[in-house]
């Protein structure tokens, strides 16, 4: 499982022996069931994820509905905003299938720098990405349309039609199911998808 960190690390910096060795002496790998709540509203977050294969899905409770706030897929960081803090998460984070997770916590995170420098930087770099990355998809979402919301899924990312229910789709786009099935019939009736 190392090698897809590696290879993802690979996107961002030259992979040295040091950084090989940083990786391999700090990974920890678990894996997770289908349906496993790994933070729950109220609790502190100590560990953050980085997904190896599978799905988590961050949702919050509202009025007793669940509303869904992401969806994090294979090669995607997972850090609860209250990671590293003794502040109570304010969602849940939720296995939607089998996941494999390299773990990671403060203690672990300090020592690693400590040990390896270069870690710290590339993992700075790595944040300017994901939250540039997130900037221009909470500006997509903000500017688009439900069904433009719906397409760019269906493009960006199509393993969730497979592995979200409709139910959860539909409220991550900001819309009730019945919007949702209106969409997809629209759309399967212009053509646009089959």
């Amino acid at each position: 499982m190392e090698n897809e960190i590696l290879k993802y690390l690979s996107k961002y910096t030259v992979i040295t022996k040091e950084i090989e060795d940083a990786i391999t002496e700090s990974m920890f790998i678990k894996t997770f069931k289908k349906g496993t709540v790994l933070l729950k509203e109220g609790s502190i977050s100590t560990e953050c994820y980085f997904i190896l294969n599978g799905c988590i899905r961050s949702y919050f409770l509202k009025d007793g509905d669940e509303e869904t706030i992401e969806f994090y897929t294979t090669e995607q960081a997972v850090t609860p905003a209250s990671y590293g803090t003794s502040t109570p998460s304010d969602y849940y984070l939720e296995c939607l299938e089998d996941t494999v997770v390299s773990v990671g916590n403060p203690e672990l995170e300090k020592e690693t720098f400590q040990k390896y420098p270069q870690l710290e930087s590339l993992s700075r770099i790595i944040a300017e990405v994901v939250i540039a990355q997130q900037q221009q998809s909470f500006t997509d979402f903000k500017t688009s349309t439900p069904e433009e919301r719906y397409l760019n899924l269906l493009n960006s990312r199509p393993n969730l039609i497979r592995i979200a229910p409709l139910n959860q789709i539909a409220s991550y786009l900001g819309i009730k199911p019945e919007s949702l099935s209106r969409i997809r019939k629209r759309i399967v009736d212009k053509k646009i998808i089959t």
